[in-house]
C-alpha cells in the first residue's frame, strides 16, 4: 500500500468516524420517555385541545408535534424542527392567529394555535407545509374540528403520510418495522443538517 492509498483510507475512516460520532452525539443527547409518559402526554394534549376549543368556539385549532420515532422525544434536533415548524405555521397563518402557545416538554415539543379560518382551508395549508417545507416531513400538524376530531389529509385531497425512507405509507413501515431505528434517526439527522447548512 502506498502513501496515497493510506491517506485515502485514513480519510475514509475519518469520515466514517465523524459520521458515527455525530450520530452518537445525537443519540446521547436524548432523554428516554416511557410508554406511560407518552400516554399521559397524549391525554394532556387532548385535554388542552378541549380547553382551547371551549375557550375559542368559533376558531379552528392547529396542533403541532414533532415526528420523532422511538422513546426519545426531546433533543437539540427535535427542538430545531419545532422552531422551524413554529416559524412556518406562524408565517402561513399570521393574520388569522387568535391565540398561540408553545410547550417544551420532556415528552416532546407541542404548540397550539387558534385561528380564524375554515377547517379544510387551514388543513390544506398545514398539509402543504408538511409536504413542501424542507423539514415538513418531521412536522405533525393536526387541525382539530370543534368536536375534537382531527381533519384527515384525505379530506383535503392528499394521500396518507409516506415513510421518511421509502414510498410506502408511514404506518405500514412503522407497523412492520421495515427500517431500523438507527436508519430513521440517521435520515432525520441528515435532513436537519441539510436544513441548517
Amino acid at each position: 500500500m502506498n502513501l496515497e492509498e493510506i491517506n485515502l483510507q485514513i480519510k475514509s475512516s475519518s469520515e466514517k468516524f465523524r459520521r458515527l460520532q455525530h450520530l452518537l452525539t445525537f443519540f446521547y443527547t436524548m432523554s428516554a420517555i416511557t410508554l406511560d409518559d407518552m400516554l399521559a402526554a397524549r391525554d394532556a394534549r387532548c385535554c388542552k385541545q378541549r380547553q382551547l376549543l371551549k375557550a375559542h368556539p368559533d376558531a379552528t385549532l392547529v396542533v403541532l408535534t414533532v415526528v420523532l420515532p422511538g422513546n426519545e422525544k426531546r433533543n437539540d434536533t427535535s427542538l430545531q424542527v419545532a422552531r422551524a415548524a413554529v416559524k412556518a405555521v406562524t408565517q402561513a397563518l399570521h393574520t388569522d392567529i387568535q391565540h398561540a402557545e408553545q410547550h417544551d416538554l420532556p415528552t416532546g415539543f407541542e404548540a397550539y394555535w387558534t385561528v380564524r379560518g375554515e377547517l379544510k382551508t387551514v388543513k390544506l395549508k398545514m398539509v402543504e407545509l408538511e409536504e413542501k417545507h424542507p423539514l415538513g416531513r418531521l412536522f405533525d400538524l393536526d387541525v382539530i374540528a370543534p368536536d375534537g376530531i382531527p381533519v384527515s389529509r384525505q379530506e383535503v385531497g392528499f394521500a396518507a403520510r409516506r415513510c421518511l425512507l421509502c414510498s410506502n405509507e408511514a404506518r405500514f413501515c412503522m407497523r412492520n418495522r421495515t427500517h431500523t431505528y438507527a436508519e430513521i434517526l440517521e435520515h432525520i439527522k441528515r435532513m436537519t443538517d441539510a436544513y441548517c447548512d
